[in-house]
């Protein structure tokens, strides 16, 4: 039963476009000003009633988007059923970028699928003047990848629990559908290194370094 399952959702974007800050504010309703980089992946898990009587476990990966753990990240995509494309809306580059992430993604689960929504990050700082990726641009993107956009803040909250309801619930009628399928298996590969794994409020995160095996809670 669907309501049952676990649905594995990547997190894909630049470094510092604000993925882990999504998480954070999504998860435990918390922003911080300064959050360290992404090493690896890391890991979160949470719940969502998709209709009534119907809850399913979302398990996030939020992968690193430094260009050095990129043989790292790239296990991770398997058995993924959703993803979030993001983007800083203040950084060019970034958005540039997000075709690759994409295509990256639909060629390492081949023949499976992954349903995604891309998001522009940091829509607080529009008022500031400095936003560089037009809302005209996003949404052409969005139309070429055939995903929907939303455009969210980790500051403010604004959009986010929006973003990651929008995106299960893509998720929950495209398994309905028949248009993904869940799938088995380990998702990562630990052959590129050991991992520490930490348990903080209600979710795990897991880093993937090279070195031992570590063990942390708080």
């Amino acid at each position: 039963k669907i309501g049952k399952q676990l649905f594995r959702i990547i997190m894909l974007g630049d470094s510092t476009v604000g993925k882990s800050s999504l998480l954070k504010r999504y998860t435990e309703d918390l922003f911080l000003e300064s959050i360290n980089q992404t090493v690896g992946v890391d890991f979160y898990v949470h719940f969502l009633e998709v209709e009534p009587g119907v809850r399913v476990k979302l398990q996030f990966w939020d992968t690193a988007g430094q260009e050095r753990f990129r043989s790292v990240t790239r296990s991770y995509y398997r058995n993924s059923v959703g993803g979030l494309l993001v983007f800083d809306m203040t950084n060019q580059a970034s958005f540039d970028n997000i075709k690759e992430w994409h295509a990256e993604v639909c060629e390492r689960v081949q023949p499976n699928k992954v349903l995604f929504v891309l998001v522009g990050q940091k829509s607080d700082r529009e008022d500031q003047g400095e936003r560089v990726v037009s809302l005209e641009e996003a949404q052409k993107l969005a139309g070429q990848l055939g995903v929907p956009y939303v455009e969210a803040s980790a500051k403010t909250g604004h959009n986010v629990k929006d973003t990651f309801e929008l995106l299960t619930r893509r998720v929950y009628q495209g398994l309905l559908s028949g248009e993904v399928e869940l799938q088995d298996g380990w998702d990562g590969d630990v052959e590129h290194g050991n991992y520490i794994r930490c348990l903080t409020s209600a979710c795990w995160h897991l880093l993937v370094f090279n070195c031992r095996v570590y063990k942390c809670f708080s």
